[in-house]
C-alpha cells in the first residue's frame, strides 16, 4: 500500500490532535482532505484556514455528494476509535465498502518507509516527542514529526521533512489507547511511564503492562530501546536497552538539580557525553526527567552536547503542557493537560516546588466517567495536594453517564476544606472576585475554553 495514492482523504474525527496532524500531512501533498468532527474548535478553525473543509453534524447527504466525485478506490477514510460505531457517517461508509483505516494504521503506513522514533508512555510522551523533534531540528537532521500537542516552537502538531530522503527520521507519539502503538515498528522506542489507564479498553493494569511489553518488542533488530528505570522494573524487560531516571544512578540521569528564579538547572550524566549546567525552557521537575529521555535519544543519533544544551534552553514546550499563561508580580497562571492522577500529582508538586509558600488553587475537569470511577481515590489524593480545589463536571467524551459517578462524589473524597464544585461560567466569576497567588487549570476535556477568558481576567486585574 502506498498511502499517498488516494485522491480523497476523509477524516472522521478530524479535529483530534493526532487526526489533525495526519490531515495536515495529506493536505501538504495536495490531496483533497475533508472531515467531520463533533464540535468546532480553534484547531478545526485552523484546519479550515489551511484549506481542509470541516463540518460538525452527521450528514450522510453531504458525504454522499462529496464521494460521488470519486471512484471508490480513490477514497481513504481515516477514523479515530473515539468516534462511536453507531455514527451515521461511519455506518454509511462501512455499508458501502469504502476503505476505512484507523488513525494508527495510517500512521503505521507512513512510518514504514522511514527510520521511526516512537515515544510511548502513560504520561510525558507529548512533551518528550516535541522535545526530541526540537533537538533533531536544532541539529539540522531531516525529520517528520507527528506530535500529540501544538509545539510552541513551531506552532503546529506536524513538522515536515524531505519525503524523498531515505535517511529521513519520523518522530511519532506512540498512543497506547486501543493498542494503537502496536502498528509501529520503530528504530528507536522510548517508554516514559506505565500506569494503569484506559481500563475501559484494557480491563486491568496487567493488560496495560502486557501491551507495553509487546510494544518494546516491536523495535527493529538493530534498533534502540530507551526505558525509564521504574518501567524497566515493572515490565521485567530482557532486551538490550538504555535506562534513564530523574536522579537515580542510571545510565542517563540528572545530578546537581537546583532551582533559580522558578527555573531548573541540572547536569546530565551520560555514557556518551555529559552535559553540565543544562536548563530547560519548560518548567517542572517531571519535564527535567522528560528532557533526560530526549537527550538519550539525541545522543544515539550523534547530536553533540553544545547543540543539545542550546536546544534544551530554547525549547518553549507544548500548548497546554505546563503552559504559563500569566506570570507577573500579582499572580501566576499555568494551564496543563493533566487528566490522570499521576499527571495531576506531578503538575501540582512541580508548582509547589517552584512557588514554595504560595497558595496553590487548582481548577480540574475530570475526563471520562470510567476514568473517574477507576481512579477516584487516586484523584482525590492528588487534588488534596492543592490549597484550594475547584471541580468542574465530568467531561464525558465518548461515554454515557454512569450512575453515581459524578464530580460531587469525587469532591467529597478530597481531603482539604477549601473545595467547591462550579459550572464553567461560575469559575470566571470566582476568578474575577477573588485574589489568588497561583492558579492551575487541569484537564483534557473542554476546560481549554476557559483558558483565554481566565487569562484575560487576570491580566485586566493586574493593570
Amino acid at each position: 500500500m502506498n498511502i499517498l495514492n488516494y485522491k480523497l482523504y476523509y477524516f472522521l474525527g478530524v479535529g483530534g490532535i493526532g487526526m489533525s496532524a495526519l490531515a495536515r500531512f495529506f493536505n501538504h501533498y495536495e490531496k483533497k482532505v475533508t472531515g467531520y468532527d463533533k464540535t468546532a474548535t480553534t484547531l478545526t478553525a485552523q484546519l479550515q484556514q489551511e484549506g481542509i473543509a470541516c463540518h460538525f453534524e452527521e450528514n450522510t447527504a453531504l458525504l454522499e455528494k462529496l464521494l460521488s466525485e470519486y471512484k471508490k478506490e480513490e477514497v481513504l477514510v481515516v477514523y479515530t476509535p473515539a468516534v462511536p460505531k453507531e455514527h451515521a457517517e461511519y455506518q454509511f461508509l462501512l455499508s458501502n465498502n469504502y476503505t476505512i483505516l484507523k488513525r494508527s494504521q495510517v500512521l503505521g503506513e507512513i512510518t514504514r518507509q522511514f527510520k521511526t522514533i516512537a515515544i510511548a508512555g502513560t504520561h510525558g510522551k507529548t512533551t518528550t516527542t516535541t522535545l526530541v523533534t526540537h533537538l533533531l531540528k536544532s541539529a539540522g537532521i531531516n525529520c517528520f514529526s507527528f506530535m500529540g500537542g501544538i509545539s510552541k516552537n513551531y506552532n503546529t502538531n506536524l513538522v515536515l521533512g524531505d519525503i524523498s530522503d531515505p535517511q529521513t527520521y519520523v518522530v511519532v507519539e506512540a498512543d497506547e489507547y486501543d493498542r494503537s502503538f502496536l502498528t509501529l515498528h520503530p528504530y528507536i522506542a522510548l517508554i516514559t511511564s506505565v500506569d494503569a489507564d484506559h481500563l475501559d479498553i484494557y480491563g486491568d493494569e496487567n493488560h496495560v503492562k502486557e501491551s507495553y511489553t509487546l510494544f518494546s518488542k516491536q523495535v527493529k533488530e538493530n534498533g534502540i530501546l530507551v526505558v525509564k528505570k521504574n518501567v524497566d522494573n515493572e515490565l521485567k524487560l530482557t532486551a538490550n536497552r538504555l535506562i534513564y531516571s530523574l536522579n537515580l544512578d542510571t545510565e542517563y540521569c540528572a545530578t546537581s538539580i537546583t532551582v533559580e528564579n522558578a527555573q531548573f538547572f541540572y547536569d546530565i550524566k551520560s555514557p556518551i557525553e555529559a552535559i553540565n549546567h543544562a536548563t530547560l525552557g519548560l518548567p517542572g521537575l517531571h519535564n527535567v526527567e522528560n528532557s533526560i529521555a530526549a537527550v538519550a535519544i539525541a545522543q544515539q543519533l550523534g547530536i553533540k552536547g553544545d547543540v543539545i544544551k542550546e536546544a534544551l534552553r530554547s525549547f518553549s514546550g507544548v500548548k497546554r503542557r505546563f503552559d504559563y499563561r500569566v506570570k507577573n508580580n500579582k499572580v501566576v497562571y499555568i494551564d496543563d493537560y493533566a487528566h490522570h492522577p499521576e499527571e495531576l500529582k506531578a503538575t501540582i508538586n512541580s508548582v509547589r516546588k517552584l512557588y514554595p509558600g504560595k497558595k496553590i488553587s487548582g481548577i480540574f475537569q475530570p475526563h471520562l466517567f470510567s476514568r473517574t470511577r477507576d481512579f477516584a481515590d487516586e484523584f482525590a489524593n492528588a487534588l488534596s495536594l492543592l490549597d484550594e480545589c475547584i471541580l468542574l463536571e465530568i467531561y464525558p467524551a465518548r461515554e454515557k453517564p454512569m450512575e453515581g459517578i459524578t464530580s460531587q462524589w469525587l469532591l467529597d473524597k478530597v481531603k482539604i476544606a477549601d473545595k467547591k464544585l462550579l459550572k464553567k461560567e461560575e469559575v470566571l466569576k470566582e476568578i474575577e472576585q477573588g485574589n489568588r497567588e497561583v492558579i492551575v487549570t487541569m484537564g483534557a476535556g473542554d476546560i481549554d475554553s476557559l483558558v483565554g477568558p481566565i487569562e484575560k481576567i487576570l491580566l485586566a486585574k493586574g493593570n
